[in-house]
């Protein structure tokens, strides 16, 4: 067989095979996923069912327990009418006559909802409560009814989503009750649901998917769901049709292809043959825009570009480097760290040629820690565990590169590999450091591994920020001169990008701290108390905010100097911060007061934080230096306000200036205390009457329960004690709020604190 011939078998058994068998997967699975589905929705629809008239059952009993508890049994059955709970109440002896009985009531027989099935038509749903005198001997029964009539039906219907048929009776032969469904198909329903079982589905000719559900303990109506189905009419005729469609196309493609493919081959194979004998103007027609077209198009692009190969890569090099370099001054305006890195290294390990590579910072310790590796998956570090590379400085290849500031290149085994860092055959690292800082940056690169210095410490140059480390050249060579060069520009521009990043975080970070106590400052203050507001309040926890003013520190100032003042600042803030959790947050708000947020923290762990800093205050009084330098101790007592969220204020601002408030009551009653700010007064509840009347549900649900009363409202009680002025506050009692305030309600989430 010919190239063309097999090429023509070849396409027609790749095209039409996968069509044949999707055809038939699509058509299965659209049988299986609409079985599928149609008997998921009539479970779901016998569900609801069961839940519809067993909230219905639950409804009646209520009505009927409502009725036998009263004394006027009369007037609460017919309240029972009115409020729509019962179309039907009847109030019978011990004999079974019926002593009162509403008007109106369904027909017989009634079906009670806690007896088991039985054969039979249902007219009604019923519910009993038993009569009892103050003996406990048995006075009669009290029976409140539901209709089951096309009503009730059609609300079944609308509940669950799918035809109901209700039918007269359990047992054989099947009859019709009452039913939404459409007249078309009501005989092939109920045909098969006289040979259903055990709520089985089943699919009927017309079409659709039928179930039975019931009589069964809590749900004694005989009921029949069904469902369309959901399969396109005509699946199967226009499957058959897009198969012979294929078929027909198929056939003329593929002879048609066989032919464009197998010339430009031909042509292909001469002119190979003319190259391979040293003939390198031989030249290929380009007949089409294929891939065989390309193929063509290829060939003489590789005749005609062999001999300026070597000129153009130089070239493309050169270009390489200028683009690098603008891009290098474009990323060093940047403040994403990791992303300027990451651009970084990838762009270094393109322009030479490296498998892997990483960038290492100098952190606080003086350890090298790698910020941005890539290639370096598979190349454990040579006897440490695996994580990020640490490499302390002096050690190893990268370490002596940072110590020193002298680029290094060259070759080392696997098995040699400095502890710490990826095993590697070739490797090349060039430091960093901060713009204008002393240093070579064009020293020459050291080959060979590191030489230790006897009798010195290692640690880096001044202003030194990291190293620019690849590793492992593609082709098995070793890194060269130019590829130095370009890693001492991609070095520099992280070098500026790092820089960059920490004046940005420093000055960040001076614009929300206050410069005298290292506390957040007022701005700062703003912005948390507005997120901690929102989180408490997303949640439901409770935030907590302490008003603090050092009490009479003007006669500080006044007495020992500024200088003194300034130096008791600094010291309270730095108690505050070594009594308070990771968590909470401490401000200077301006002068002498201050305030804290304290996360999931009610106002009696409030109450023990204040105490606990009013005693850290008072009881070590602090030293500074007075005038003339002259050293002093200066005791100072500091009054805390105390507000929480959101039972003092549904915003930040009211939290804090009920805090405030708070701080004047601990002014007020002599300084040196604590105050909880007074409770919110709700405003008061008013009863709205709603008259009582039947109406049906927007769903059709019926409902069960008794209606909802108003609620009342309740006075608030008075706990608030009068503190003489100048008193310190009893401590708080561990069970009861203290006397100016106390714990908010609400769930308390576990305080993990240090004694809170």
């Amino acid at each position: 067989m010919t190239l063309r011939g097999r090429l023509t078998t070849a396409f027609l058994a790749v095209a039409l095979g996968p069509v044949v068998l999707g055809v038939m997967f699509v058509g299965a699975t659209v049988a299986a996923v609409d079985s599928s589905r149609s008997t998921e929705r009539l479970a779901v629809a016998a569900a609801t069912v069961r839940t519809s008239v067993a909230a219905l059952c639950q409804q009646l009993r209520a009505a009927a327990d409502a009725v036998a508890l009263t004394s006027d049994r009369p007037a609460a059955a017919s309240q029972v009418v009115r409020r729509g709970l019962a179309v039907a109440v009847r109030v019978s002896d011990v004999t079974g006559r019926v002593n009162f009985a509403t008007p109106g009531g369904p027909p017989e027989p009634w079906r009670d909802c806690a007896e088991a099935p039985v054969a039979g038509p249902v007219r009604a749903l019923a519910a009993r409560a038993d009569l009892h005198d103050r003996a406990g001997g048995p006075l009669g029964t009290v029976t409140v009814a539901q209709p089951v009539d096309p009503a009730f039906v059609a609300r079944l219907a609308a509940v669950t989503g799918v035809a109901v048929t209700l039918l007269d009776d359990a047992a054989a032969p099947v009859r019709l009750a009452h039913s939404t469904e459409s007249t078309g198909v009501r005989d092939a329903v109920l045909a098969a649901a006289g040979t259903l079982h055990d709520e089985r589905v089943t699919e009927i000719p017309d079409g659709r998917y039928v179930r039975r559900v019931g009589p069964s303990a809590g749900q004694p109506l005989p009921l029949v769901l069904s469902v369309p189905s959901e399969r396109p009419q005509g699946l199967y005729v226009a499957l058959g049709s897009a198969v012979l469609v294929a078929a027909l196309l198929a056939v003329v493609a593929a002879w048609r292809l066989a032919r464009v493919t197998t010339r430009p081959l031909v042509e292909l194979a001469g002119a190979a043959d003319r190259v391979a004998r040293g003939d390198l103007t031989a030249r290929v027609p380009v007949r089409s825009l294929d891939e065989i077209g390309r193929l063509a198009g290829a060939f003489n692009r590789m005749t005609r570009e062999t001999g300026t190969y070597v000129a153009a890569l130089t070239s493309s090099r050169d270009q390489l480097r200028g683009h690098l370099a603008v891009l290098g001054d474009t990323l060093a305006s940047t403040h994403d760290l990791q992303r300027i890195l990451r651009v970084i290294l990838h762009s270094a390990i393109a322009a030479t040629g490296a498998r892997a590579g990483a960038v290492l910072l100098v952190d606080d310790g003086g350890v090298l820690v790698a910020q941005c590796t890539e290639g370096l998956e598979g190349a454990d570090a040579a006897d440490e565990p695996s994580g990020p590379l640490r490499v302390p400085l002096g050690s190893g290849v990268v370490g002596a590169v940072a110590a020193t500031g002298e680029p290094r290149r060259g070759r080392v085994e696997p098995s040699a590999a400095p502890p710490g860092e990826p095993r590697c055959h070739t490797y090349i690292a060039v430091p960093f450091a901060a713009p204008g800082t002393a240093g070579a940056p064009d020293a020459p690169a050291r080959d060979g591994p590191p030489v230790a210095r006897p009798g010195s410490e290692p640690a880096a140059p001044a202003g030194a920020l990291g190293v620019l480390a690849l590793y492992d050249r593609l082709g098995a060579d070793e890194f060269d001169d130019d590829d130095l060069v370009t890693l001492r520009t991609f070095a520099g521009h992280a070098a500026v990008a790092v820089d960059n990043v920490r004046v940005h975080e420093e000055t960040q970070r001076l614009s929300l701290t206050d410069p005298l106590t290292g506390l957040w400052n007022y701005r700062y203050l703003r912005e948390s108390l507005r997120r901690e507001v929102e989180r408490a309040t997303r949640f439901g926890r409770m935030l907590s905010v302490l008003a603090l003013d050092l009490d009479r520190f003007k006669d500080v100032n006044d007495t020992h100097g500024h200088a003194a003042g300034d130096a008791v600042l600094a010291e309270f803030a730095r108690r505050v911060r070594g009594e308070i959790r990771e968590v909470d947050l401490a401000f200077r708000q301006g002068g002498e007061e201050f305030v804290l947020l304290l996360p999931e923290t009610d106002a009696r762990g409030a109450a023990i934080v204040a105490e606990r800093l009013g005693a850290a205050i008072r009881d070590n009084p602090i030293a500074a230096a007075g005038h003339g330098g002259a050293a002093v101790t200066i005791g100072v007592t500091v009054s805390i306000g105390i507000a929480v969220h959101p039972d003092h204020g549904g915003t930040g601002q009211q939290v804090l200036d009920a805090a405030d408030d708070a701080l004047y009551a601990a002014k007020a009653a002599g300084r040196d205390t604590w105050r909880i700010a007074a409770e919110r007064t709700a405003p008061p509840a008013r009863e709205i009457p709603v008259p009582a009347g039947a109406s049906t549900p927007e769903d059709g649900l019926p409902r069960a329960g008794a209606p909802r009363q108003p609620a009342r409202a309740r006075p608030e009680p008075d706990d608030s004690a009068d503190v003489a002025p100048g008193s310190a506050p009893a401590a708080p009692d561990p069970v009861r709020p203290g006397p100016c305030g106390g714990a908010s309600s609400g769930p308390h989430p576990p305080r993990q604190s240090r004694g809170r």
